[in-house]
């Protein structure tokens, strides 16, 4: 089994955080992003998408797709959940996990790949407009993740899970797309605070 990976890019390093929540640890090949590595053949051959993170079993079986790749590992060492426990705990984290990933993370890499100047052989075409226009819907989700996190340690209960990955991440991905959390959301800070604390962070 291998991975391979994309260093800071949002989406392989969710699948790092998750495995290190897990105390996991998968043989890694590393994959320069920044020389556009990730369009060449060993890994276009195993995603046609020529995206990162891969994940290639020992049979050679590929996944694709950060989150699937996590419910792969979820399966095979379901402790500690993080995908939640029984029909409602599920239901919550899949429900926020989705939130974060189409209401925040989404938002901030729109902003950042069709503004930021290092992305203009990425995004083709570059849409500076469409950039600009996901940053107050990025700053509008955090108002409403914020109220979320007024009663609760966590996303979606009381339990870390991949919905907190994706957020925290998500938050972190703001930093390059030159988009600010409001100082009024000190729950969401708070959180982002904690989660940043955990050791899996700085997978």
């Amino acid at each position: 089994m291998k991975l391979f990976d994309g260093g800071r890019a949002p989406n392989p390093r969710r699948v790092r955080v998750f495995l290190a929540e897990k105390g996991l640890t998968v043989p890694l090949v590393p994959v320069d992003m920044g020389a556009l590595e990730h369009r060449e053949q060993p890994v276009a051959s195993r995603n046609p998408l020529r995206r990162l993170p891969v994940l290639e079993l020992d049979d050679g079986t590929v996944i694709t797709e950060s989150i699937a790749i996590c419910r792969f590992f979820e399966e095979l060492h379901p402790e500690p959940a993080l995908f939640g426990t029984g029909a409602l705990g599920k239901a919550k984290v899949e429900m926020w996990q989705r939130r974060m990933e189409f209401n925040l993370l989404s938002c901030v890499a729109a902003a950042f790949r069709h503004i930021h100047p290092a992305m203009k052989e990425w995004e083709v075409p570059q849409i500076p407009e469409w950039g600009e226009a996901n940053k107050p819907k990025a700053i509008e989700f955090l108002h409403l993740l914020d109220r979320e996190l007024a009663d609760r340690e966590f996303a979606a209960g009381d339990a870390y899970s991949v919905a907190d990955i994706t957020g925290m991440i998500a938050v972190d991905f703001m930093k390059p797309a030159r988009i600010k959390v409001p100082e009024d959301c000190a729950n969401v800070l708070r959180w982002h605070a904690a989660l940043s604390s955990r050791p899996s962070a700085s997978a």
